[in-house]
């Protein structure tokens, strides 16, 4: 292929007659291509300006769906489905994706792991028909044929929906309620990060003021809440230890005497990156009932470490980690990245190596997913340099890694313009399988969440509609507009109660 025809692809033309699943088709479009600029327009509108690569023409007419494709000029593609659009939205939305889907293969000669589904959650689908009472080999076959899923993610995808059900099988889920506590601090901001985490630099002299406004909120969800009754417990960010000592004592005190931790399955504080860590921090924890933390070093390569602003070494990972158990913390998860700049297979193994070494209880594997809020995308010509790479055989180093460590896969989720169009799998022995994450990202459960950027989920009608409410995510705003936010929350309660 030519240079010239090579740029061309980077820019590719959607043009559709109707204003309809624009987000589904531009995703599948941008999994083929990620970095592809990518132009939606409207039939009757003018073309983009300049010179594209490939247009696709999508077209809803009242009983069928028509998709072309053009490349340079050229059509090379044309189908029509019957499909009755008006009446039959999902059909029409699952049709549509498998004509793109196909196309794409066509055009490309490749194929994604997980065929045309675009959504986060894809163990939903095996975790919804198993509850119907489908067999496994069922749901293979419907996964398979329906969306074009490969044998390998089909069977990651149902085994972790197996587990998922079978431990979520003794919890009263719908009847409790999950906390979430956000701590928007870091020590410094990773290249990766879209969170919306605040350097500490900028705010020490203030977070005793953002405690105030937490505790209060904190104080009024429980009351909020009544007779619900609490199931797990999750204080994220950020980075919670970022907190100094007494600090980090003064909230978990104030959730220890608000809530009612009788029914509580689960507590967990992402300790996060070692340079927050300290010993006196890690005693701290220890006075309360906080069962699973996790150190997470994202990578065991110091060169990358440096790359993407971890203010730590490798070696700080290794001496906090063993800091953790010898103080009693016997249930810890670890955190990795895979398609780091410049990681590749060698560098993966190595530090899948001295995690193994580790042995930590629970292992997190996220595939990179440069989104647009991260100073790694925003600055990424700085960086184009380097590689971002994931593949299978990488994905299967990391799978096999956990097995080595006596751990199956429990839970599961992607991401937009994630790398290699992959997931992020959550492995754990067998009595460390983390709740918090199967109920969060199987919308089981009503996830109450409380601090900047907080974001409720009030889950009604045994999962099938979830409403949300959203706190600022500017820490100044958060303190200064907190009554605003516990107003929010009290109608948001209010109507999740009486639904």
């Amino acid at each position: 292929m030519k240079r010239g025809t090579i740029l061309l692809l980077n820019n590719i033309a959607i043009r559709f007659n109707k204003k309809d699943f624009e987000y589904d088709v531009y995703s599948l479009v941008k999994a083929f291509y990620p970095h592809a600029q990518i132009t939606m327009f409207y039939e009757g509108e003018e073309e983009p300006e300049g010179a594209y690569g490939m247009l696709l023409l999508v077209a809803y007419g009242s009983q069928e769906i028509c998709l072309a494709v053009e490349k340079d000029g050229t059509e090379i593609f044309r189908q029509q489905v019957d499909v009755d659009y008006e009446k039959d939205r999902p059909e029409t939305k699952n049709v549509l994706k498998r004509l793109v889907y196909g196309a794409l293969c066509q055009v490309t000669g490749k194929t994604l792991p997980w065929g045309d589904l675009t959504g986060i959650r894809p163990t939903k689908i095996p975790m919804k028909l198993l509850e119907e009472g489908w067999k496994n080999t069922q749901i293979a076959q419907y996964m398979r044929e329906t969306y074009g899923v490969s044998n390998e993610k089909t069977a990651l995808a149902i085994t972790i929906a197996n587990r998922e059900k079978a431990l979520l099988q003794d919890l009263d889920y719908e009847n409790g309620y999950s906390l979430y506590v956000g701590i928007p601090f870091c020590p410094s901001i990773c290249l990766y990060c879209s969170f919306g985490s605040h350097p500490l630099e900028r705010w020490t002299k203030r977070v005793d003021e953002y405690l105030d406004a937490l505790c209060k909120e904190l104080t009024f969800s429980r009351e909020e809440m009544g007779e619900r009754k609490l199931t797990t417990v999750y204080i994220g960010g950020g980075t919670p230890t970022t907190l100094e000592p007494e600090q980090l004592r003064r909230l978990l005190s104030h959730i220890q005497t608000t809530f009612d931790f009788t029914w509580v399955k689960e507590y967990t504080v992402e300790a996060g990156r070692p340079d927050s860590i300290t010993r006196e921090k890690l005693q701290v924890m220890k006075e309360f009932p906080v069962t699973r933390i996790s150190v997470n070093p994202q990578t065991m390569n110091q060169k990358t470490l440096d790359v993407i602003g971890r203010k730590h070494t490798v070696e700080d990972t290794v001496n906090i980690f063993h800091m953790a158990r010898e103080l009693g913390f016997d249930n810890i998860n670890m955190d990795l990245i895979i398609g780091l700049p410049g990681e590749g297979k060698e560098e993966v193994a190595h530090t899948l190596q001295k995690v193994e070494n580790l042995h930590p209880d629970s292992l997190t594997i996220h595939s990179l997913a440069l989104k647009r809020a991260t100073r790694l995308n925003l600055f990424k010509d700085k960086y184009e340099e380097m590689s971002f790479e994931n593949s299978q055989e990488i994905m299967e180093m990391t799978q096999q890694c956990a097995r080595n460590m006596g751990m199956g896969p429990y839970y599961l989720y992607r991401q937009k313009n994630i790398a290699g169009n992959f997931e992020n799998v959550g492995y754990a022995e067998v009595d460390k399988a983390g709740i918090y994450n199967i109920l969060i990202m199987e919308e089981k459960q009503t996830i109450l969440a409380a601090g900047a950027g907080a974001s409720t989920k009030f889950v009604f009608e045994h999962g099938t509609r979830i409403e949300r409410v959203e706190n600022v995510k500017d820490v100044n705003n958060y303190i200064l507009r907190i009554d605003e936010m516990l107003e929010r929350k009290r109608v948001g309660i209010e109507k999740y109660l009486n639904g």
